[in-house]
């Protein structure tokens, strides 16, 4: 397995895509509705038109407190911008999507990395993208187990990109 991140280092920026043969709607509706979510990252409660949910991960090693998210931009079906801070930082994302010919292309973009963070950041957000793709298809996710054997060997890889 190789990286598909690509990191920005002028404006600290890692992106990585990721393209399935569903609508834009159908897509969107992963990322945003909460049931759908909850296939592959978690579960989000709250009113969205406050410009905050309270989002609980779900397929972590351990249980994490829920964590507020803020909702800057949320244009269905093709914008989605929000920010929270937890444990581990700051996370500030953007994802985007665009369908072509039956296709859609999921893009989504870490603004404000740190460098140092990426040996750990981009194996997470492949084994989650993974998992997504994995949700929408109906095929097995990607487990804990595959996290450490197939995504973690990538820690190197993703570590050495430019600073």
């Amino acid at each position: 397995m190789n990286p598909t991140g690509v990191f920005d280092a002028e404006r600290r920026t890692l992106s990585l895509q990721r393209v399935f043969s569903a609508p834009v709607t159908d897509v969107w509706a992963s990322i945003t509705e909460s049931d759908r979510l909850a296939r592959w990252f978690g579960t989000w409660t709250g009113d969205p038109s406050t410009g905050r949910v309270l989002v609980t991960m779900n397929a972590e090693a351990a249980p994490i407190p829920p964590a507020p998210y803020d909702i800057h931009v949320c244009e269905p079906p093709h914008r989605l911008d929000v920010s929270a801070v937890d444990e581990y930082g700051a996370w500030r994302l953007v994802a985007e999507l665009v369908e072509a010919y039956g296709r859609t292309t999921l893009i989504l973009r870490q603004e404000d990395v740190d460098p140092g963070t990426l040996g750990e950041t981009g194996p997470g957000w492949e084994w989650y993208l993974d998992r997504l793709v994995a949700a929408s298809t109906d095929r097995p996710l990607p487990s804990l187990d595959d996290f450490d054997t197939e995504y973690m060997p990538l820690a190197a890889a993703y570590a050495a990109m430019p600073a």
